[in-house]
C-alpha cells in the first residue's frame, strides 16, 4: 500500500505523554497570570484538579520544572515562581569528555564572537585599577622561543576581560567555555601557533588610551589567527 495514502487516512500518534502536555499547560499558565519570582503557585492537588490528570502526571510534570530551576518550595509557603538559573543547565553538562568535536568547534566560534563584541561594556564599566590589574597579567606572561599559544595566559587575561564587563552572565559563561582553551591546545599540539599582530599589551593601551572602535579593530587582529583558522562548514 502507498504510504503517503495511507498517512492521508490515518492520523500521526502524538509522541507527547500526559505530563508533557501538563509541563506544557504550566508554562502557559505561568505567563498567562504573570507570575512573578516569589509568587504563590497552586498546590499540587489543585493542579490536579484542574488539570483532570493523576496525581502522579502533575508530580513529575512539577519535577521537571524544578529540575529547570523554575519553581522551588519553601517551608510554610509551598510552591512558588522560582528565578531560573538559566545557565545552570549548560553548566551540568558542559564537559569535554561528553562533547564531541562539533560541539567544541561551535563553543570556540562562539567564543570568538562573545570577544568581539565586548568592548562596548568593557568602555562602559573600566577603572583605573581594574586596568592596571589587567595590565600587570600581560606584563607577566613569558614567551616561549616559538610563540607556542599558552593556555594560562589566555585564561587569565581574557578571563579579566570578562570580569570588567561587570556582567554576571558573561563571566560565568567564559568559565564554562574553558573546555575551548583544551580544545584549541589540541588543535595547535606540535605545531607552531602564529600570534596576532595586536598582543594583550597592546589591547591595554588601547583600553587605557583609544576607542571602542579602536578596541574592536585591535581585537579583531589579537584573534585573527583563530579566525583564519575556521574553516566553511
Amino acid at each position: 500500500m502507498d504510504v503517503e495514502n495511507l498517512s492521508k487516512d490515518l492520523e500521526r500518534v502524538s509522541t507527547e505523554t500526559m505530563a508533557d502536555i501538563v509541563e506544557l499547560r504550566l508554562r502557559e499558565f505561568f505567563k498567562k497570570k504573570s507570575f512573578k519570582p516569589g509568587d504563590a503557585l497552586p498546590k499540587e492537588m489543585e493542579l490536579v484538579a484542574a488539570l483532570g490528570v493523576s496525581r502522579n502526571v502533575v508530580r513529575e510534570a512539577l519535577s521537571r520544572l524544578r529540575m529547570l530551576g523554575m519553581i522551588e518550595t519553601r517551608k510554610k509557603r509551598g510552591m512558588i515562581l522560582a528565578r531560573p538559573d538559566v545557565l545552570g543547565t549548560f553548566e551540568r553538562v558542559l564537559d569535554p569528555l561528553i562533547i564531541d568535536d562539533h560541539i567544541l568547534q561551535d563553543l570556540f566560534e562562539l567564543r570568538l564572537v562573545l570577544e568581539m563584541g565586548l568592548a562596548d561594556l568593557l568602555f562602559l564599566r573600566k577603572t583605573d585599577k581594574n586596568i592596571a590589574e589587567l595590565e600587570k597579567i600581560a606584563l607577566d606572561e613569558t614567551h616561549d622561543g616559538e610563540k607556542r599559544f599558552r593556555v594560562k595566559n589566555e585564561i587569565a587575561f581574557h578571563g579579566k576581560l570578562y570580569e570588567i564587563t561587570g556582567n554576571n552572565t558573561l563571566k560565568r559563561f567564559q568559565v564554562m567555555l574553558m573546555p575551548v582553551f583544551g580544545y584549541v591546545t589540541t588543535l595547535e599540539k606540535d605545531k607552531e601557533y602564529q600570534t596576532g599582530k595586536v598582543n594583550h599589551l597592546d589591547l591595554v593601551n588601547i583600553l587605557k588610551n583609544g576607542t571602542k572602535e579602536d578596541f574592536k579593530a585591535g581585537m579583531y587582529a589579537h584573534l585573527k589567527p583563530h579566525f583564519d583558522s575556521l574553516t566553511k562548514k
